[in-house]
């Protein structure tokens, strides 16, 4: 789900609709649209889902307080030494993309900035958005969960039960999926978009939080739950793919003729939200059954793919930029620019994170390579 970030903010630049960022590149292709739309609906929500879940299997092996602990070095203290780094950096990339955009030539006018960027503060969370609400989540946790556990002893299992059906039963999907249309309906295109604010957004919190929520109690009920996604794995999947179809016919509609359905956008969130769903579930499933164990390539890439998260940004946006006036069409630029960010986030991995306190620091202590399901889950703890 990390490293999906490269292609998705790759993506990001050479899309055919209003660009999300201030910068973009000249050449624009329909397959970004598609990648942006296919990536974005499972990376996020499968990554709350297994956050909620390490969370919980934190919890059961440390108790509340480790937990927090562990949480707080992997998340905060990460999120604390980078952000400066990143903020400074990427601010920088963005007056030369801006540049680029205009004069194209590279160099920094700052005068670009008011034609090019909103009013909003400078000072966001950027792509580190998640890893801020995963700390609030890890703190809400900490609070409400012990004080959830003094429920009745009947209060719980009726929560419990509950759970279940909603995470095992066919409409369950459906009915987790009413909340998120609703928080996305309060947004242009129906679908709840980070504003990166270092203010907590309610529609976030509960976007994003009903994922986590997810995942925590799917580690009570795995022993119930793992089975099924994994013999169903597929039907998610093929189901997911047609709510993702239909939702982009409901999207196409509302660009071309708005009053011609009613609540259009909210219909399409519906069915992006439940494709979010559908896919997430199917991807747990999928990769149970079929990566069940670890190798050292899957290792690698598991223990890399924090450090080219927090990276990344700084190669498609560099890597843009260096290729900003190349005419190679739109998809190949897409390539080439992935091709490039990917070996640089793994040549520096290598070089200077892999063996140093700052590998220590986002992944833990090096373990010895693992080979079963178990470990390779512990492995993925010391991450998540």
């Amino acid at each position: 789900m990390m490293w999906l970030g490269i292609v998705l903010h790759v993506a990001v630049n050479h899309t055919t609709g209003i660009s999300l960022l201030p910068w973009h590149d000249w050449q624009d292709s329909p397959v970004a649209d598609l990648l942006l739309a296919f990536i974005h609906a499972f990376r996020m929500p499968t990554f709350f889902i297994l956050a909620g879940f390490f969370v919980a299997l934190l919890v059961a092996s440390r108790g509340y307080k480790e937990m927090l602990r562990h949480r707080m070095r992997r998340l905060a203290l990460p999120f604390a030494i980078f952000w400066p780094v990143l903020i400074v950096s990427m601010s920088v990339l963005m007056l030369v993309y801006l540049h680029m955009m205009v004069y194209r030539t590279a160099g920094i006018d700052l005068s670009l900035l008011a034609q090019k960027t909103d009013k909003k503060s400078p000072f966001t969370t950027m792509h580190m958005w998640f890893l801020y609400y995963l700390i609030w989540f890890s703190l809400l946790t900490a609070v409400l969960a012990p004080a959830a556990a003094r429920l009745p002893e009947k209060v719980r299992s009726y929560a419990h039960t509950v759970y279940r059906a909603l995470a095992g039963k066919w409409w369950g999907v459906l009915v987790l999926t009413v909340p998120l249309a609703a928080a996305g309906s309060f947004y242009p295109m129906g679908q709840v978009t980070p504003n990166g604010s270092f203010i907590p957004n309610a529609a976030e919190l509960l976007h994003n939080g009903l994922f986590f929520t997810f995942g925590f109690f799917l580690h009570r009920h795995q022993d119930v739950l793992f089975p099924r996604y994994t013999s169903k794995g597929w039907w998610y999947a093929a189901v997911g793919l047609v709510g993702f179809v239909l939702a982009g016919a409901a999207m196409r509609t509302a660009k071309a003729d708005p009053g011609s359905v009613p609540h259009i956008i909210l219909w399409f969130g519906f069915l992006y939200n439940l494709t979010s769903w559908l896919w997430s579930l199917a991807l747990i499933g999928l990769f149970l059954r079929y990566v069940s164990t670890q190798n050292s390539v899957l290792r690698y890439v598991s223990e890399s793919s924090y450090w080219a998260f927090l990276v990344h940004m700084l190669g498609t946006v560099g890597f843009g930029i260096l290729i900003y006036n190349l005419e190679i069409g739109a998809v190949a630029k897409m390539a080439l620019n992935i091709l490039l960010t990917t070996i640089a986030c793994l040549v520096t991995y290598q070089l200077f994170v892999r063996h140093t306190v700052i590998g220590t620091l986002l992944n833990g202590k090096r373990r010895p390579k693992a080979v079963t399901a178990p470990a390779a889950i512990d492995a993925v703890e010391a991450q998540t």
